[in-house]
């Protein structure tokens, strides 16, 4: 699908009076139109608003730096021991506050071939030091056949001892997942672990066919995530991620991290005040198991690191931070 197709079926939605305010296009899936009707917090993730025209001089276009630490097309090489590999830049739904917006729905931008992932290979031999993969895109179930390759491929490499899914088509689009690479999946697991990260915003999104889902993927033996964004208006409050993150650990899943929403070009408005977060964060860990409570992280804009964030129970500086390499940087 071409990104003007994406724009085209966007323009069929009901609704929607105009076209996108941005680069990245709409792609709202049957299954989360019908949740937005009911679900304001699910329209407010996937329709595009005026508010995305706002663009400020503190936000960026790639605020991780990510086109910078390509190595080969498709695999990205930021940290010592791990790559990040695109598989593709489509998604079964576009959410309006994704970091990688400025190129996620421009499809011919990358097209990953059996070619693309021999050079990866290649260069992952070159570097024995990495033991751990992550794929993501885009959302890589949306090319399952590419993935299934990749998975068989990339897990044969002695090095590579860790392999990651990163995904939201169980939220947006659960009938598109295909039972031949959950069995990939499945027989890939019982000789290297295999960690799905699944990315929740909001409680509505546990509809019966995303937990139908689920439940199937539990079956396959791969270890369960969860990822969330802080979100203002959606779900910057106590009650809503409590909820969240208990019914997450209900389902199985280990809620992973919650971030301080990247500011991307396009989603400032997403964004949260950090104080508020701080707020939210100690005391959900004052009332929740462990089990069901996230690293609370910022993912250092123009800096190396997903920073833990501390809470309330520690005076500290809410202002500034250290990341990774020693770089100050300064809160929004």
């Amino acid at each position: 699908m071409s990104k003007k197709t994406a724009t085209e079926i966007t323009n069929n939605i009901q609704d929607l009076e105009e076209p996108p305010p941005s680069n990245l296009a709409v792609l709202i899936s049957p299954h989360l139109q019908k949740l937005a009707k009911t679900s304001p917090a699910v329209r407010k993730q996937f329709y595009p608003c005026d508010k995305e025209r706002n663009c400020s001089s503190k936000a960026f276009i790639d605020p991780l730096l990510e086109d910078q630490f390509i190595k080969t097309k498709g695999l990205i090489h930021k940290y010592p021991s791990r790559v990040l590999i695109e598989l593709t830049l489509t998604c079964a739904s576009y959410c309006r506050f994704c970091t990688r917006r400025r190129m996620v729905s421009d499809l011919q931008k990358l097209q990953i071939t059996e070619k693309d992932i021999d050079n990866m290979i290649k260069y992952l031999k070159k570097h024995p030091e990495i033991n751990e993969v992550i794929f993501s895109g885009g959302d890589p179930l949306t090319v399952p056949q590419t993935l299934q390759l990749a998975l068989q491929k990339i897990s044969k490499l002695p090095s590579i001892r860790i392999l990651r899914i990163h995904t939201r088509m169980p939220i947006s689009n659960p009938i598109l997942a295909k039972p031949d690479l959950l069995n990939t999946i499945a027989k890939i697991n019982k000789e290297k672990p295999i960690y799905l990260s699944l990315h929740f915003e909001h409680p509505d999104e546990l509809t019966k066919e995303t937990i139908k889902l689920v439940k199937k993927i539990r079956q396959t033996g791969a270890i369960l995530l969860s990822q969330t964004v802080f979100l203002k208006g959606i779900n910057d409050s106590y009650e809503v991620l409590a909820k969240l993150f208990t019914s997450l650990a209900q389902l199985g899943i280990r809620p992973y991290y919650i971030y301080h929403c990247d500011p991307v070009k396009g989603a400032e408005h997403f964004m949260v005040s950090f104080i508020k977060e701080i707020k939210i964060m100690t005391k959900i860990r004052a009332n929740l198991s462990g089990i069901a409570y996230p690293t609370y992280v910022i993912d250092t804009p123009n800096g190396a690191g997903k920073i833990p964030v501390p809470l309330d129970f520690w005076k500290f500086e809410k202002k500034q931070f250290a990341d990774f390499n020693g770089k100050k940087i300064v809160v929004r």
